[in-house]
């Protein structure tokens, strides 16, 4: 029991002990927090101290700065304030200034007016005063000469009418002469040119076409039973045989080489076949046109190939091929053409034209001879219908329609292949001419020449390409004679068809003629 009682006690006692203890040790250690947060504090405080005079000194010193910095720009302020007074002083004055030389410049100008106003009414005066002494002479003038005013202006008139007349017929003439001498020159230098740049065979087709036989018997074989053969070949083919006394010979004669060139090569078929008679005949032929269309298209082709030509339709270009077997005057117009296309393009390229289009529009100027045996119409006008048909340029269109005069050329162009067909028509032996038309042309051009007042005689010479007018002298003066040359050709040029070109001299001669007894 008393040991227990110890042992309580002992624990009281611990506790009490421990309790003290840790009392003691919490007192102690307080303390030292204590302190220790007062020594922070304190720290703490003289380093704020420092900071607000760190800052006191540095927001004096950025003040200090600011304004200086205010108090420089103050200053420049001023100073271009200054400035600007000074030049608005300065433009003040000079404006002051320059309004002053205004009011004195406004002061003469007025005094300068005063006194133009004063000459315009004295120079008003002095007018009206030659004005009524004017009148004055003239009235007295009248009266001297015996002529009114409006008598006198229309005799001035009539004798300045007659005077400028013949200046001016003389003026003309000396145009005349010296643009002739110019463009004689030039278009001389052009045509030779272009001539020895091209110059082709003259070849002319005539309307008969010999076909050459292996015996006199064959000809026999030919008339046939009763003539029926020949008689077969006359009818499909359109053609005359002409059998006489030349040995060994057949003749075949049309106006159309086309309908020649069939009757030809179906007759040699068949005195190569040996079998002559009418279905044979009939055969022969029919397989002959079909033979010779595809040879019209290689004529075509082969032209346009040969000048260097594209773009043309297939149907063209057998109307194209077509042309080899037409004739004018004798003269092929495939051959014709494509001479008259060499011609234009050769032009063209020493005039700076198109050197295509040219040559195009000579090959199709006279593309209406082609079918003109089976439309109605000249060959310009179904020329004109085929190229608008087959959309071709207005200047091919205008060349066809004006390479005879009978439209205006609206283009170079144009005007090239009129030349060009006329020199392709008018070289010596390109075609052949009937005696009936070379009189008929003869007749008109001298009965042209005779319809002008003045024309005494008129001679057609040099076959046709020079027309000879004789004038009276007594009504005809020399200006005259011009101007009756200048009427002829613009006759000739209207009312006549013809190849090349003609001459138009008119003679005025005058002869004194006295006898001696």
């Amino acid at each position: 029991m008393n040991h227990m009682l110890s042992s309580i006690l002992l624990v009281v006692v611990g506790l009490v002990v421990g309790f003290v203890v840790s009392y003691v040790i919490n007192y102690f250690r307080k303390s030292l927090v204590s302190n220790k947060a007062d020594n922070m504090i304190n720290q703490a405080k003289k380093e704020i101290e420092k900071l607000k005079r760190d800052a006191a000194i540095e927001q004096k010193e950025e003040a200090h700065k600011i304004k200086m910095d205010l108090d420089k720009e103050i200053r420049e302020k001023k100073d271009e304030l200054k400035a600007s007074e000074n030049r608005l002083l300065q433009r003040e004055a000079s404006i002051d200034k320059r309004d002053e030389m205004l009011q004195k410049r406004d002061a003469a100008l007025d005094e300068r007016e005063d006194k133009l106003s004063e000459k315009q009414e004295e120079i008003q005066n002095e007018k009206s005063k030659v004005e009524e002494i004017r009148k004055e002479q003239l009235e007295l003038l009248q009266k001297i000469s015996g002529f009114s005013k409006d008598k006198a202006r229309e005799l001035v008139m009539s004798k300045v009418k007659e005077d400028m007349t013949k200046e001016i017929s003389e003026y003309i003439r000396e145009a005349e002469n010296e643009a002739k001498l110019v463009a004689d020159k030039k278009a001389r230098e052009l045509i030779v040119t272009s001539m020895q740049k091209y110059a082709a065979d003259i070849a002319s087709d005539q309307t008969v076409t010999v076909v050459d036989l292996p015996n006199d018997e064959m000809k026999g074989r030919i008339i046939g039973r009763e003539g029926r053969n020949i008689r077969t070949i006359e009818a499909i083919t359109g053609v005359d045989l002409i059998i006489d006394d030349t040995p060994e010979a057949v003749v075949l004669s049309s106006f159309d080489p086309l309908r020649r060139e069939i009757a030809r090569v179906t007759l040699e078929s068949l005195i190569k076949d040996g079998r002559i008679h009418p279905t044979r005949i009939e055969e022969l032929y029919d397989k002959t046109c079909k033979d010779m269309k595809q040879k019209i298209i290689e004529y075509g082709q082969d032209t346009v190939t040969g000048l260097g030509l594209a773009k043309f339709p297939a149907e063209l270009i057998e109307i194209i091929g077509k042309l080899h077997f037409r004739t004018s005057y004798g003269q092929n117009a495939l051959q014709h053409s494509k001479e008259v296309a060499e011609l234009s393009g050769i032009l063209a390229g020493e005039m700076g034209e198109n050197v295509n289009l040219a040559k195009r529009a000579g090959l199709l100027h006279d593309i209406g001879k082609a079918i003109d045996h089976e439309v109605e119409g000249s060959h310009v006008d179904i020329g004109v219908d085929i190229a608008k048909k087959y959309h071709e340029n207005d200047i091919v269109i205008n060349a066809i329609a004006s390479h005879h005069g009978d439209t205006q050329a609206t283009s170079v162009i144009s005007v090239i292949v009129a030349i060009a067909d006329a020199l392709s028509a008018s070289r010596p032996g390109a075609r052949n001419d009937s005696l009936e038309n070379y009189i008929q042309r003869l007749s008109q051009l001298e009965e042209i020449g005779n319809q002008i007042k003045g024309v005494e005689n008129t001679y057609a010479v040099q076959a046709g390409r020079e027309l000879r007018v004789i004038v009276k002298p007594e009504e005809v003066d020399d200006l005259e004679a011009h101007r009756i040359a200048r009427e002829v050709k613009e006759k000739i040029e209207a009312n006549m068809k013809y190849p090349g070109t003609i001459k138009i001299t008119v003679v005025r001669e005058t002869r004194a003629v006295e006898e001696a007894k």
